[in-house]
């Protein structure tokens, strides 16, 4: 059950009340550096090299909290703020656990638990703070400490169109029902992780696992993504499929411009809608190395029928501390959903059956 709430948090994290937000959007994405600043290796393709291994864990969130306005940074006194705090969450998170515990999570010092792991169960789904990497550092784009990953004026998604319609459902917007297990999120049947790890576009969960492998080769790159075990495929030089095959992550070409990779994906399905678009949904992002241990990451969305025009963010991964990435084994969906759906057939019963009769009740 915590787990389950820990998947359907992951989704939350990344979903906002898009009516309620009014933005000005950003002009289209916003670009990296001129090469001239850094020089990107080259591999034994001719290629720029973004091959490795990296990570996008940040403090910074995905939208802008109101507290900061419309401030695209943080001043120094906010970031030494933020990231000591995060010592102290660590050290209360990882407080032993009492064995004899009762099943409800244990009580926490709020001033050094963030919400959201005190949303999902104090521990994180039973999970200690040391199993956790959500992130320790603000994000830098460019040197400087973001307070959102979206770019937008006020960092936050514009406003969708009057009559837009909502997502697909059953992903990455909701838990879904109980009817079937296709009707699960694809993060709790462990196919796809929840939050939006893979993308596109790409962004730390929150959590833990926000690993990344990059593969180049003369006809396409690869990325894998650590969580969940996802393998998003570009290729290179060649055009969209001209079905509505809709596959996991889209349909992902590339191409280089100058020292940047740019992908557009198209073709994503409902399951894996962003903000509620889907159908004609493209998003173009673009990679490109500004120093040896940056990986700037920029993307735009567009969907003609839901913004008035594109938008986006950035932000710039750094490489692994932790060396390579490890198999990353999702057990949810063998273990857990059988049980799952096992209770939904017993609510159902239990309320057809009406409600039991109070002990000492006349026959």
């Amino acid at each position: 059950m915590h787990r389950a709430l820990i998947l359907a948090l992951g989704t939350a994290l990344c979903a906002v009340p898009l009516a309620a937000v009014a933005a000005d959007a950003k002009a289209p994405m916003t670009k990296a550096p001129p090469a001239a600043a850094f020089k990107a290796p080259k591999n034994a393709f001719g290629q720029p090299d973004l091959s490795g291994f990296w990570t996008n864990a940040t403090l910074t969130p995905m939208t802008r909290s109101p507290s900061v306005g419309g401030r695209q940074t943080y001043t120094p006194e906010e970031v030494k703020k933020l990231e000591s705090a995060v010592v102290a969450e660590v050290e209360e998170g990882n407080k032993p656990t009492d064995p004899n515990a009762p099943a409800e999570a244990p009580k926490r010092d709020a001033a050094n638990t963030r919400p959201e792991f005190a949303a999902a169960g104090g521990d994180v789904g039973g999970y200690n703070r040391g199993w956790l990497d959500p992130g320790s550092t603000i994000m830098r784009v460019h040197g400087e400490p973001r307070t959102s990953l979206i770019t937008t004026a006020n960092g936050m998604p514009p406003a969708r169109k009057t009559g837009a319609g909502g997502g697909g459902g059953g992903g990455r917007g909701g838990l879904g029902g109980f009817d079937n297990p296709e009707q699960r999120s694809m993060g709790e049947r462990c196919i796809l992780s929840f939050g939006r790890n893979a993308g596109p576009p790409m962004f730390p969960n929150g959590f833990y696992n926000n690993n990344y492998q990059l593969l180049q080769t003369p006809d396409s790159v690869l990325i894998e993504v650590e969580m969940v075990h996802d393998l998003r495929v570009v290729r290179l030089n060649a055009k969209h499929r001209s079905d509505d095959v809709r596959p996991y992550m889209g349909d992902a070409i590339g191409w280089w411009d100058g020292d940047t990779l740019v992908v557009e994906t198209t073709h994503i399905p409902a399951t894996q809608q962003f903000m509620g678009s889907w159908k004609d949904l493209k998003v173009t992002e673009r990679f490109t190395r500004v120093g040896k241990t940056r990986l700037h990451y920029a993307f735009q969305v567009e969907d003609a029928g839901f913004w008035d025009k594109p938008w986006g963010g950035e932000y710039e991964f750094s490489p692994m501390e932790t060396g390579i990435l490890y198999e990353y084994a999702c057990h949810e969906g063998n273990y857990a959903l059988p049980g799952m759906l096992a209770g939904a057939r017993q609510q159902e019963k239990d309320a057809k059956a009406g409600p039991a009769p109070k002990p000492g009740a006349a026959e």
